[in-house]
């Protein structure tokens, strides 16, 4: 099963290695992999993508909740939440498929970020399965190059709770 796995750590020096470390260390792989500071920029937040059962998933929060940086581990998968990751896709425009490129980025709301006599790039946000749909329908088109983010996430408000 799929997990993303949200970790506040402090913002210093070697953290992420640590991090990442525990991780080849065990054996354990990492899908995607995002980090940034936070609000507060003496902290930083990571965002995991890895997969496992329920006894790999409790020794993985187990292992990070032991570093010393470490502040606050989250499975986001048993949580209500919010999930993103960018793709930026270089797509084959020839005369002939120009339309059918610019229809499927409609479709799909990406955006045309550059344009070439022979290419169109383009950009899309949304969550794994929409990027993952994507790209496997521009694919007979002819996909010269793509590069994806790493997943973030964000846990949603609880419900019936109204903001002022």
């Amino acid at each position: 099963m799929r997990h993303a796995i949200s970790v506040l750590v402090d913002n210093e020096a070697g953290v992420l290695s640590r991090v990442v470390g525990l991780f080849s260390g065990r054996g354990f792989n990492i899908e995607s992999l995002s980090v940034a500071p936070t609000m507060d920029p003496t902290k930083s937040k990571i965002v995991i993508t890895t997969t496992g059962n329920d006894a790999v998933l409790e020794q993985i929060k187990k292992q990070l909740n032991k570093l010393i940086n470490v502040i606050k581990v989250v499975d986001c998968t048993d949580k209500d939440y919010v999930e993103r990751e960018m793709v930026i896709v270089k797509v084959r425009a020839e005369a002939e498929t120009r339309a059918e490129v610019l229809r499927i980025a409609d479709i799909f709301r990406a955006k045309v970020i550059d344009v070439s006599p022979a290419s169109y790039t383009l950009s899309l946000t949304g969550d794994v399965r929409k990027l993952e749909g994507f790209i496997e329908i521009l694919s007979p088109v002819g996909i010269l190059d793509f590069i994806r983010t790493g997943t973030v996430v964000m846990e949603r408000e609880m419900q019936g709770r109204r903001k002022l």
